[in-house]
């Protein structure tokens, strides 16, 4: 990525955040209910596996999403960060499960959860786009994990994300993963086609 490419993300990131730290906790709160009532026309099935995140800062918090999924019958999993620059391990996960602070202190299951593929994995943001493009937090962890486990199976992302991340264009480049969803507490936007 050139340093021009960079510098624009990094702005666009830097933006986008404060609108969404500027979000109220109970603006906060009501979006997670809209989210969690608005899903995606998903099939699930009992060998759904749908991962989620446990939400840092003032991410949007996927939980009751991953709730009414799994009522519909999904399996829970969350993500783990097993070394820097590698892509992100999956583990099962049910809500009460005891969570570990993982590599940057995020909260992840344990080693001795059993590790998974998921095949609809909610992905956090900073910001996005009507083309179906992120900004994620510059790590680069969601897309090296979609390139490599797609090479496996079909996998859903959906990014889940407050209405005021939605930016005019995000500068995607050619290892940039594309969303096939973004589901705000206004609105499913849906990129598959």
């Amino acid at each position: 990525m050139s340093s021009v490419e960079q510098s624009e993300k990094d702005i666009l990131r830097v933006a986008a955040l404060a609108r969404r730290d500027a979000l109220s906790v109970q603006e906060r709160a009501s979006a997670a209910l809209a989210i969690a009532a608005r899903t995606p026309p998903l099939e699930i099935t009992p060998s759904t596996i749908v991962a989620g995140y446990a939400p840092i800062r003032s991410e949007i918090d996927p939980v009751q999403l991953m709730q009414k999924l799994a009522a519909r019958g999904a399996q829970l999993a969350l993500p783990a960060i097993s070394s820097r620059n590698a892509s992100l391990v999956f583990r099962l996960w049910t809500p009460g499960d005891q969570l570990v602070r993982g590599l940057f202190g995020i909260l992840e299951p344990s080693a001795s959860a059993l590790e998974v593929i998921p095949d609809i994995v909610l992905v956090p943001l900073a910001a996005f786009d009507r083309a179906g493009h992120r900004v994620g937090y510059g790590g680069g962890y969601y897309d090296r994990t979609f390139a490599r486990v797609r090479q496996s199976k079909p996998v859903i992302a959906i990014g889940v994300a407050f209405a005021v991340q939605e930016i005019p264009q995000v500068p995607a480049l050619s290892h940039d993963v594309r969303l096939d969803y973004v589901l705000t507490e206004i609105d499913l936007f849906d990129f598959r086609s």
